[in-house]
C-alpha cells in the first residue's frame, strides 16, 4: 500500500461515543452511537477536512498561489476549504450556487469573515463553467490556480475517508463494539466511496449505508457508477488490489424531500430530535437529512437489534441560516 504525504488540518481521531437516550427515545432494541467528524476543529469542523489534508498537500505541490473550489451557498466543504487555504497563506476563491443574499448567515457569513472571494451562480449546472472561466482569468493575470470539485470528491480527496475507517475499526476495537452497520450522508460521493473502499481495505466485517442527499440511483445521473469510479481511482493511488462495482455500494434514495437544501419535516424533527436526547447539534442539508433517516428506518425496524454507527459529517453552521425552518414551523 502507498501511504500518500498530506498536510495535517484536522484534530485526529475524532471522538466515537453512544447515543443512549437517542435510542430510548426511539425505543430501539440495538445500540447507537456516534462518529463526530464534525469535531475535526478547521472553521466549524466537518468531514470535509480529512479530504482537504491531501488536497491542498497537492495544492502546494504543484505551486499553486490561488484555490477554486464551489459548493451550495452553506456548503461547509466551501468554509473549511477557505480555512485551509488562509492557515496556509493561500487565496480562495468560492463559486456558490444561487443569488447574493440580502443577509449573511451560516457557513456564508464565516466565508466572508474569512476573506474569501465569492462567486454566485444562478444555476447549479452553471457551477463548473464558472470555475474554469476563473481559473483562466487568473492564469492571464499571472496567478495559479488550483481547482477543488464539488466536495472534494476526487480520487485524491476519496482518500481522506479510505484512511478514516482504520481510525474508525480500531476505536471500536478498543471499545469492544460489535459495529453490524456504519451510516453516513452522501452527495459528492468521496466520502461513502472511501469508507466502501477503506472497509474493504481494513477488513470491516459491518455493512456501510449511504443515505443519498440529492441523487439518484437509476438513469444518466445515477449515484453507484460514480460511487465505484471514485473508489477504484483512490485504490489505484493506494496501490491496493481492490476493485469495486456499483453493486457493491448499498444506499437510502427515499430521503430526497423537496430537493437539495429544502429542509422538511424529515430534518426538522431529526434536528430537533438529537438535540433534545443528546445535546448534539446536526445540520439540516446533509447531516441532519441522513439522521432523520436513520430514525425513520428505526422506527420502521428496518435494522432491529443492530449496533449502528452514524457519521457526523457537520454543516452545523447552516443551522444558523435554517431558523425559521427549523423553529417556527
Amino acid at each position: 500500500m502507498n501511504y500518500l504525504p498530506k498536510i495535517t488540518l484536522a484534530q485526529l481521531p475524532t471522538p466515537l461515543h453512544g447515543m443512549p437516550n437517542l435510542a430510548r427515545s426511539l425505543e430501539f432494541s440495538g445500540k447507537l452511537y456516534i462518529k463526530r467528524d464534525d469535531l475535526t476543529g478547521l472553521a466549524a469542523g466537518g468531514n470535509k477536512s480529512r479530504k482537504l489534508e491531501y488536497l491542498m498537500y497537492d495544492v502546494l505541490k504543484q505551486g499553486a498561489d490561488t484555490v477554486i473550489t464551489t459548493g451550495g451557498l452553506q456548503s461547509n466543504h466551501c468554509t473549511q476549504t477557505i480555512a485551509a487555504c488562509k492557515k496556509l497563506n493561500l487565496a480562495c476563491h468560492v463559486v456558490l450556487s444561487g443569488k447574493e443574499p440580502e443577509t449573511f448567515n451560516g457557513n456564508l457569513l464565516l466565508d466572508l469573515l474569512a476573506g474569501a472571494t465569492v462567486h454566485y451562480a444562478e444555476h447549479r449546472s452553471e457551477r463548473d463553467g464558472q470555475m474554469l472561466a476563473l481559473a483562466e482569468d487568473l492564469r492571464s493575470r499571472g496567478r495559479k490556480p488550483y481547482v477543488i470539485p464539488l466536495g472534494g470528491s476526487n480520487a485524491l480527496g476519496t482518500v481522506g475517508y479510505v484512511m478514516a475507517m482504520p481510525e474508525a475499526v480500531r476505536q471500536l476495537e478498543l471499545m469492544s463494539i460489535d459495529c453490524d452497520r456504519m451510516i453516513v450522508a452522501s452527495s459528492s460521493g468521496a466520502t461513502l466511496a472511501g469508507m466502501v473502499l477503506g472497509a474493504k481495505m481494513t477488513g470491516f466485517k459491518g455493512r456501510i449505508t449511504g443515505i443519498s442527499i440529492d441523487r439518484v440511483a437509476t438513469g444518466e445521473e445515477a449515484f453507484p457508477p460514480e460511487l465505484a469510479d471514485l473508489a477504484n481511482r483512490a485504490a489505484a493511488l493506494l496501490g491496493l488490489d481492490i476493485s469495486l462495482s456499483p453493486d457493491d455500494f448499498e444506499l437510502e434514495y427515499g430521503y430526497l424531500g423537496e430537493g437539495y437544501a429544502v429542509v422538511g419535516d424529515n430534518e426538522r424533527n431529526a434536528v430537533r430530535l438529537l438535540a433534545q436526547t443528546e445535546g448534539l447539534f446536526v445540520g439540516p442539508v446533509y447531516t441532519g437529512r441522513a439522521l432523520g433517516a436513520t430514525i425513520d428506518c428505526i422506527r420502521k425496524g428496518k435494522w432491529k437489534n443492530e449496533t449502528l454507527l452514524f457519521w457526523h459529517t457537520g454543516d452545523t453552521a447552516a443551522l444558523f441560516d435554517y431558523g425559521e425552518a427549523l423553529v417556527t414551523t
